[in-house]
């Protein structure tokens, strides 16, 4: 089942410390794995030694049961896309996705259309001939991705390719990668520490943390059920109080500062310390107090941020601090100093064993 597999991947440049430590992963033919964490974490020295670009202090890589130890960087099959989109400046844009192909000894007959058809894909037929100072950053990044595809690659390996775009480029290209993924059906591994991208563009995360895989699941999985609180507040915005739970007495926790709240419990909730996590727009105002089936707390409104289509209301209830998003850009009401009633269902809340 598994086309790129990790096994106990360990990777140190002092002996002493592992900047990736013991990690292992399966990658299935065609799917779009996102390798998400903060500098330093691991994921891009993962990705190099992948490429060939590090060798592994321990451990296996297979590429469809090939062990890829055996091969030297030029000899594997991969593409790769760097954040500096690495264009040879002296070449048009048909030349540098040219290149590769020459490279490789591609027959010259194929040569010509395959980097032509490659530069329609991502939609730079018309500026072929355009050197990449002549370009944008997009095109150029455009160009580099097509460079990186046109060789038929087993797997293609995006390395922050779009970290020097601004916001609406980023979004742009993030639409765009998707579709081609999806048009090649091609096995992507992007390397990115955007939380937002990993989010758009992944049929999988794997969160990094530390040289070591914190979580591997699909967006929503990670999001709404982090195994971890790193994982509950590096992926998205996230409100976390400190409890307890009573084995004898399911269904309720006692959160620190608050008291006893209404929390969904199944067999696979944990018992003792607890951290309980709510996200901002799961917590809904509910004018009087009344929370329904729900939980309530007083907010009182330190600062209101509006993002347009939504309210930011920060500040503090029982003394802790407290985050919510609502949604529409009314801030009716919403001032420092003033209380806001919130509630929240006891299926919003996510309960997470303490790490001790």
């Amino acid at each position: 089942m598994a086309y790129l597999r990790l096994r106990e991947l360990v990777k140190s440049y002092d002996g002493k410390s592992n900047a990736v430590d013991n990690i292992s992963i399966d990658v299935k033919r065609g799917e779009f794995v996102t390798f998400l964490g903060p500098s330093g974490s691991g994921k891009t020295t993962t990705l190099l030694m992948i490429a060939g670009f590090e060798t592994p202090t321990n451990g296996v890589i297979e590429l469809d049961g090939h062990d890829l130890a055996l091969s030297k960087p030029y000899q594997r099959n991969i593409g790769m896309v760097f954040q500096n989109y690495a264009l040879f400046p002296h070449m048009t844009a048909l030349a540098n996705v040219r290149f590769p192909l020459k490279m490789r000894r591609f027959p010259r007959k194929e040569i010509f259309p395959r980097a032509e058809r490659m530069l329609d894909l991502v939609g730079l037929r018309a500026f072929t001939g355009r050197y990449p100072r002549e370009l944008s950053g997009g095109q150029q990044q455009r160009v580099a991705l097509a460079r990186g595809l046109v060789f038929d690659p087993d797997v293609v390996l995006l390395d922050e390719p779009l970290g020097a775009l601004d916001k609406n480029l980023r979004e742009q290209m993030q639409v765009e990668i998707k579709r081609i993924h999806r048009e090649l059906g091609i096995t992507m591994i992007y390397v990115t520490h955007d939380q937002s991208e990993a989010m758009t563009m992944s049929d999988r995360i794997a969160v990094f943390c530390n040289g070591r895989i914190e979580q591997i699941g699909a967006p929503l999985e990670v999001y709404d059920r982090p195994v971890s609180r790193f994982v509950g507040e590096f992926i998205g915005d996230s409100n976390f109080f400190a409890g307890h739970i009573d084995r004898a007495r399911p269904g309720w926790a006692e959160l620190a500062g608050i008291g006893p709240v209404r929390i969904a419990s199944d067999a696979n909730t944990p018992t003792g310390e607890i951290d309980v996590m709510i996200r901002p727009e799961r917590l809904r105002p509910c004018p009087g107090g009344d929370g329904g089936d729900g939980n309530v707390l007083k907010m009182t409104i330190e600062d209101v941020i509006n993002h347009g289509d939504s309210m930011l209301v920060i500040g503090k209830a029982y003394g802790l601090p407290i985050r919510a998003r609502l949604v529409g850009g009314k801030s009716d009401g919403l001032h420092p100093g003033t209380t806001l009633p919130l509630a929240w269902s006891p299926a919003d809340a996510h309960v997470l064993l303490r790490r001790l």
